[in-house]
């Protein structure tokens, strides 16, 4: 229960952020900058956020500094992002998986990918910072 928990409040956190931040690229950031140069703005952010988020829950709940529980923790984040991410995409903008991966920008879309796969291993890298 205690990595379901923490996992969700670590998606929660990301992917609102995410959100908020997603809202103002795409609405004043890409019509100035094209979208592969907003996107790619936009990472550093999102990097620290999902430092800061990892972290907190981790601290949030308690998190043992097990390798297995701190990535099951990001696993389940994971798993959220995505359906979330596949969800929002497929009923917002009518795209099918496919579609929706065809679309990524190579250079931007390829950062994106690494992000999510920090995104997944970042409670465990905390472990790290807390044992410090």
């Amino acid at each position: 229960m205690l990595v379901l928990k923490s996992g969700t409040l670590y998606f929660a956190l990301v992917f609102a952020v995410g959100f908020v931040l997603g809202a103002i690229r795409t609405t004043w950031i890409v019509p100035r900058m094209g979208a592969r140069r907003a996107e790619l703005m936009e990472m550093p952010i999102m990097l620290v956020v999902t430092i800061i988020a990892a972290r907190w829950a981790v601290l949030r709940f308690g998190v043992p500094p097990v390798p297995s529980i701190r990535l099951g923790m990001g696993c389940i984040a994971l798993v959220l992002m995505l359906v979330a991410e596949f969800g929002l995409m497929l009923w917002v903008r009518g795209l099918s998986i496919r579609q929706y991966l065809a679309t990524r920008d190579p250079v931007s879309g390829t950062v994106y990918y690494a992000m999510l796969v920090v995104f997944a291993i970042m409670p465990l890298l905390v472990v790290s910072i807390n044992s410090r």
